[in-house]
């Protein structure tokens, strides 16, 4: 068989399944590991796939950024284990920092009526699944609010988050791999996440298996910027093997 060949079928296996693993494409186009390792860095320059840890994911395609309220109904399954073990990281007492996010709107949602905390976020659907505990100190940070999630963003916000020190922040992510770190499609919200992230003591990205290898525009973090990464059970293994090898305590829900 041809290199072009070989290719074709990589890529359109790429496209069908979703991801494709060096081992497996080895075997089954009969060459060897190095021999697929060329062929994708040639699909890679072609941008036609990326190159991640043990294989390849077929290149991002350009398309619409979706508003928290059309996200609230993905993976909510997946969401809702990774809110309830993340509650287990709730500092008795302390404060916390939620992200915008469906994810950290998940965990608000579970935060118990008797929980003795500060909570700060930067999006008033989250402030609002809170609003009605009194138990609760509840910090709204202000800004240019993004009309597709909802977030507060620019120099308002961040001038907020510049001035604190949070026990816990908990935040979420477009896109995330061991390469490539955590990434987001707009630049003033990867800014605020940036702020959060200097604001807080103890990182951890909430977020679910579908955002696992994804790459957007504008990378806010390294991997080992966050202390720990918990997502779901679907989550790749080889990938999943390789964030922890990248530093970060990966905890699947």
């Amino acid at each position: 068989m041809y290199a072009a060949e070989r290719q074709q079928r990589i890529h359109e296996r790429a496209q069908r399944d979703g991801r494709v693993d060096v081992a497996g494409l080895a075997e089954l186009l009969d060459v060897t590991t190095e021999t697929v390792r060329r062929d994708l860095a040639v699909l890679e320059q072609q941008g036609l796939v990326r190159r991640v840890h043990g294989g390849a994911l077929p290149a991002e395609r350009s398309v619409p950024e979706l508003t928290l309220t059309a996200r609230i109904g993905q993976y909510a399954d997946a969401k809702l284990q990774i809110a309830t073990r993340a509650l287990q990281e709730l500092p008795d007492g302390g404060t916390i920092l939620l992200d915008s996010g469906s994810t950290t709107l998940a965990i608000a949602e579970l935060i118990p009526a008797d929980a003795q905390l500060t909570v700060v976020t930067n999006n008033a659907i989250i402030a609002g699944a809170l609003a009605g505990q009194s138990n609760l100190t509840l910090l709204l940070i202000g800004g240019r609010v993004r009309t597709v999630t909802g977030a507060a963003v620019g120099p308002w916000a961040i001038g907020a988050l510049s001035d604190l020190a949070v026990d816990v922040a908990f935040l979420g992510t477009n896109g995330f791999d061991a390469d490539h770190g955590l990434s987001t499609p707009d630049q003033d919200e990867a800014a605020v996440k940036r702020a959060m992230l200097d604001a807080a003591r103890t990182r951890i990205l909430v977020a679910d298996s579908s955002k696992l290898g994804a790459v957007h525009l504008q990378r806010f973090a390294r991997a080992d910027d966050v202390h720990t990464i918990i997502t779901d059970a679907a989550a790749d293994p080889d990938s999943v093997e390789a964030l922890r090898a990248a530093g970060p305590k990966v905890v699947i829900a």
